[in-house]
């Protein structure tokens, strides 16, 4: 007769056959497993050395190459601008260092800087845009006929070309010196702008810009400075929008720009000008302005070339 304890002793002889299985199971895994994962670790720190290197590489390539723009800028922009005059438009987002950069090299390509005047944070700030809109309708030179465009980045657009630029046909300034003492005061009591010393009228105006807009409204902001640049253009003799990869990128000014077809058909935009190649170029982006014609420069994916004259292929 099986008694109770029999049962209970045959339960645990297969329970303990079953632990014994499992060990020497797991046991038998383990060496293949964990030298798999061994293989595996090895490989992937041979392609993490591997891509390392790679860019190691090509930041040294990038290094040699923006030393030889910057070595040969100068010549290869000397004479292009000669006898022009360029006015300096920056956003506080824009990097000192890129603008001294490109001042210094405008005025080796024979042209002089005008003057300087930077848009602060309000200027395109969507909560003072009806502020920024009722300034400039005041400041409004006599004579001067606005877009009808109600929006204030073209406002502003339209009073600062009218006073910062001269007359793309004659030379011949469009305001006279008190307007245009009178809107970059306004301006400048109102918290839109600062300006740096003394501020004449140019020929043509660069605009330079930082990264992306982000944050609450950056797409209105990116906008505003956008059709500030733009409006600019059409007032003066020619106006490059110039800014970094990033601001060709989704709510940059420049990416705004490059969306807007009526835009980029008269407003030349590059988006290296953290580089002294980019700097080349948007000095040879303003020369080209001089002759009527625009272009998206730079080496962003909606950049058209490198440079004008210059095709995506390097031909």
């Amino acid at each position: 007769m099986i008694s109770l304890r029999y049962h209970i002793v045959s339960i645990a002889a297969a329970f303990l056959a079953l632990a014994v299985g499992v060990v020497l199971g797991s046991t038998a895994l383990n060496g293949p497993l964990l030298s798999g994962l061994s293989d595996d670790k090895a490989e992937l720190g041979r392609q993490v050395s591997d891509l390392e290197a790679e860019r190691n590489a090509l930041t040294a390539r990038l290094g040699d190459s923006d030393a030889f723009a910057g070595s040969v800028g100068p010549k290869i922009v000397a004479g292009q601008l000669d006898q022009r005059s360029v006015v300096l438009v920056t956003t506080e987002e824009a990097k000192p260092a890129d603008r001294d950069a490109l001042k210094e090299l405008i005025g080796q390509s024979g042209a002089t800087v005008t003057g300087e005047v930077q848009l602060t944070q309000s200027f395109a700030d969507p909560a003072k845009a009806d502020q920024l809109r009722q300034v400039v309708t005041r400041l409004q030179p006599a004579g001067v006929s606005f877009p009808t465009a109600g929006d204030p980045g073209t406002l502003a657009g339209a009073l600062l070309g009218s006073t910062l630029l001269l007359n793309k046909d004659s030379a011949q300034p469009q305001s006279t010196p008190d307007e245009l003492a009178a809107a970059l005061g306004g301006l400048s009591d109102g918290g839109f702008i600062k300006t740096s010393g003394e501020v004449k009228p140019a020929q043509e105006a660069v605009v330079l810009v930082g990264g992306k807009a982000t944050g609450d409204g950056a797409g209105d902001r990116a906008a505003t400075v956008a059709r500030f640049a733009t409006q600019l253009d059409r007032s003066g003799a020619g106006t490059v929008l110039a800014g970094d990869l990033a601001s060709a990128e989704g709510t940059g000014a420049l990416g705004v720009v490059r969306a807007d077809t009526s835009a980029t058909s008269i407003l030349s935009t590059v988006d290296n000008v953290d580089t002294a190649a980019g700097r080349v170029v948007t000095v040879l982006a303003l020369r080209e302005q001089l002759d009527g014609a625009a272009g998206r420069y730079g080496i962003a994916g909606n950049a058209q070339s490198p440079a004008p004259g210059v095709n995506r292929d390097g031909s």
